[in-house]
């Protein structure tokens, strides 16, 4: 018998509606915000949403789920391939 008790990484899924609007599952915390990006950290990795006038409808970290509303323009990953591009985005984070 499974022991349910067991933590498994947490399913992380993306529902776009119509470029208006984004739920995202599989969300550990949000690192940053303003109307024209977000800053994810998700179950596979940190992900940056682009757009404008960009709000949070809803946010549930428990469930690790957030709403975004809005203009979206891009929704990209940034990974160990993507080094450089994180360096600038974390860099322009702490300025």
């Amino acid at each position: 018998m499974m022991d349910q008790t067991r933590k498994t990484q947490a399913d992380h899924d993306i529902k776009m509606f119509n470029r208006k609007s984004l739920e995202i599952s599989g969300v550990k915390e949000v690192d940053s915000f303003d109307s024209e990006e977000f800053l994810l950290q998700t179950e596979m990795g940190y992900m940056i949403i682009r757009g404008s006038n960009l709000h949070m409808k809803n946010l549930d970290l428990q469930e690790g789920k957030v709403s975004i509303k809005g203009k979206i323009q891009e929704l990209s990953y940034l990974d160990e391939h993507n080094g450089e591009k994180a360096k600038g985005i974390f860099s322009k984070l702490f300025k």
